[in-house]
Formats: C-alpha cells, sequence, structure tokens
C-alpha cells in the first residue's frame, strides 16, 4: 500500500520505487501483484505520468486512511507489549507460517524478550482439534477448515501460485488450472508439511496422482530444485516474489478458486480471557504486514479491533 500511494504522488513508477528504496523492477512486480489481488488495473500510463484508473480511485480515497490507522495501532500496541511475560502455544499452517508468522514473530520477539512462543506448524484441521482440545492457545489455519464454534478473526489472505523453471513448458502460461499442473512433475515439500497434504488431497478430488519427484524440507529448498528444473512447485506467492524478481522462476496463476485463501487466527473462548493470549493475538493480528495483506482483499469479517468477549 505504500508503494501504490508513492507511486501516486510521483505519477511516476520509477520514482515511487525510488521513493520506497526499491528498484523500478521490483516496484513493478509488486504493483502487479496488487493488481493481480484486486482484479483490476490501477494505474494507466499517459504521456503526463501515471493516471489512477477508477479501481485505482477506490483503492487510493482508503489508502491513507488505512496507512495512519496501521501506524496508529502499531504504536498503541507496541506501548502495552512490552509489558507481556510469559509463554504462547502456536499453531499455524505451513502457508501462514511462512508467508506471515515468522517475519510477525521476528519482529514481536526482539521487542518482547520476556516471552517464549512454542511454535509448530500442522494441517488446518489438525489445527482446529488441537485449539478445541486445549493443547494450543491460537491457531492459523485456512478456511476450508470448519472453525465456525470457535472465536476467529480474518488474519490474512494468500494465493497460491505455481512456480517452474523459465525454461520449463509451462512458463509461457500467464495462467494454468492445478488439473494442468498434474501432468508435470512435482517437486514439494515435506508429506508432514500441510502444503503437501492440501495439495495431495486437492489432486486426490481433481481424480489424479500428484507425482512428487522429492520432498523438500523448506519452501526455500523447493524453489531451488524447481530453479534448476527438477519438477513444478506450489508455494504462497509472497515465497516466491524475490525469485521470481530476480528471474530464477516463473511464475503462474492459478485459476482454482481455492488457490486464493483467506487465513483466519482462531482460538476458545477460554484463551481469549487471558490476558496475554488474547493481547498476543491482536498484535499478531495488527502487525503492518498482516494488515496490508488483509486491505488487499477488503471483506466483510475482516479484523476489527481485536476479540470481542
Amino acid at each position: 500500500m505504500r508503494l501504490f500511494k508513492a507511486i501516486l504522488e510521483a505519477q511516476n513508477l520509477s520514482l515511487g520505487a525510488s521513493a520506497m528504496n526499491m528498484t523500478a523492477s521490483s516496484a513493478s512486480y509488486r504493483l502487479k501483484n496488487l493488481e493481480y489481488a484486486v482484479g483490476s488495473d490501477l494505474f494507466v500510463r499517459t504521456p503526463k505520468g501515471m493516471r489512477l484508473t477508477p479501481a485505482g480511485e477506490v483503492l487510493s480515497r482508503h489508502t491513507q486512511k488505512l496507512l495512519g490507522d496501521v501506524e496508529a495501532m502499531h504504536l498503541e500496541l507496541s506501548d502495552y507489549s512490552r509489558n507481556l511475560k510469559g509463554s504462547i502455544r502456536l499453531l499455524a499452517n505451513s502457508s501462514a507460517l511462512n508467508s506471515f508468522i515468522i517475519p510477525s514473530l521476528a519482529r514481536f520477539l526482539v521487542a518482547n524478550s520476556s516471552i517464549n512462543i512454542d511454535l509448530k506448524e500442522l494441517d488446518s484441521p489438525s489445527i482446529v482439534s488441537k485449539i478445541e482440545d486445549g493443547e494450543a492457545d491460537i491457531g492459523v489455519v485456512a478456511d476450508q477448515a470448519p472453525f465456525h464454534h470457535l472465536l476467529s478473526e480474518l488474519y490474512a489472505v494468500e494465493w497460491l501460485v505455481c512456480v517452474v523453471a523459465p525454461s520449463h513448458p509451462l512458463a509461457a502460461n500467464k495462467e494454468i488450472s492445478f488439473t494442468q499442473t498434474l501432468e508435470h512433475d512435482f517437486v514439494s515439500m515435506e508429506r508432514h508439511s500441510s502444503n503437501f497434504i492440501f495439495l495431495e488431497n486437492q489432486a486426490r478430488l481433481a481424480g489424479k496422482a500428484l507425482n512428487v519427484r522429492v520432498h523438500a524440507h523448506n519452501f526455500s529448498s523447493v524453489l531451488h530444485l524447481v530453479e534448476a528444473g527438477v519438477g513444478v512447485g506450489l508455494v504462497p506467492a509472497s515465497i516466491a516474489e524475490q525469485a521470481v524478481l530476480e528471474q530464477r522462476i516463473s511464475s503462474i496463476s492459478i485459476t482454482e478458486p481455492w488457490a486464493t485463501r483467506n487465513l483466519h487466527l482462531i482460538m476458545k473462548k477460554e484463551s481469549a480471557e487471558i490476558e496475554l493470549i488474547r493481547e498476543f493475538a491482536d498484535i499478531l493480528l495488527h502487525d503492518p504486514q498482516v494488515v496490508a495483506a488483509r486491505a488487499i482483499y477488503p471483506q466483510p469479517g475482516a479484523a476489527s479491533d481485536g476479540f470481542a468477549l
């Protein structure tokens, strides 16, 4: 959102990128991702510079207030986060963990030396069960898992993309169905990872087998193997972003609706009544990067000021 604002003020992509201390190619990629997310072009290029489209006008009206609210929330939450003490059990699926949770936790833990986090990755249905049974305090799950009986807030929105080596036959496509990708060899996360479990289930529903040549232990390894031409991968767009910018891999949109997923932060009512857990949940919900991810997909049910009891 800050990049969008910078381009708008400069009326020029390169100048906007410079104001954000990034290269023009990086800014262009991020802008394309934002336009893909909202489903419409935001700017048109004219001899006098970049001008907003009607969709861009709508986004512009909300951007300044959003950025101001994010900064205000960040300052307000940091005032009391420094006083938190204790230990929290946090579960997340692989997409949430790598795209949002790890960056948020890094910032939070550096600023809060008196809090320890017991962090584990599980698939979304298992996380719901653990929360229900009181074996964890907070969970972040995809909306495919039923959790209506638990307290929940929209946490972030992420989308899965197909990544391939630039020389791969699929690289020329701008979008592709998951069924089409199943005609090719895959590089996937480990068998117990929530990412692999999810993709294997989608392949089963499509009536096809997921032919995995190798299971890698993290997304970085998946991207490295994809770059080498071992196979195709399905990863969160944010994970692939840097490698795509460096033109080491190509990113292709997946046409299935499930490729775009709402991630929800869930907990039991009893957990939300514990001040430490409730305040930590609010800090996760209002991390600036997470707020920006939600803002790309404005919708009913977006995170409020916190969990209402």
